[in-house]
């Protein structure tokens, strides 16, 4: 998405947020809503810290130097590898 789009949408969703803020019981909801959005974000698997992410580049690290790592001599090779996984 690019900042432009991230843009219009941020000034949509705050023109929203403005329609409903004199009614109490939009926006109870609406924080009820948000925060139910917010811990759905946190539930991702994909996401890591920063501690597991330096954890594993240094695993990474170690590895190499132990001579596991897998090593191409061209883009071809790279390819085909990273299409088999």
């Amino acid at each position: 998405m690019t900042a432009i789009q991230l843009n219009a949408m941020n000034v949509e969703l705050w023109q929203s947020i403005g329609a409903i803020a004199d009614n109490e019981l939009l926006m109870r909801r609406l924080t009820r809503y948000a925060k139910k959005l917010a811990m759905e974000k946190k539930a991702d698997p994909t996401e890591m810290t920063k501690e597991e992410f330096f954890a594993r580049v240094d695993k990474a690290e170690r590895e190499i130097a132990e001579g596991k790592g897998t090593t191409f001599t061209n883009r071809e090779e790279m390819n085909k590898w990273l299409n088999s996984l």
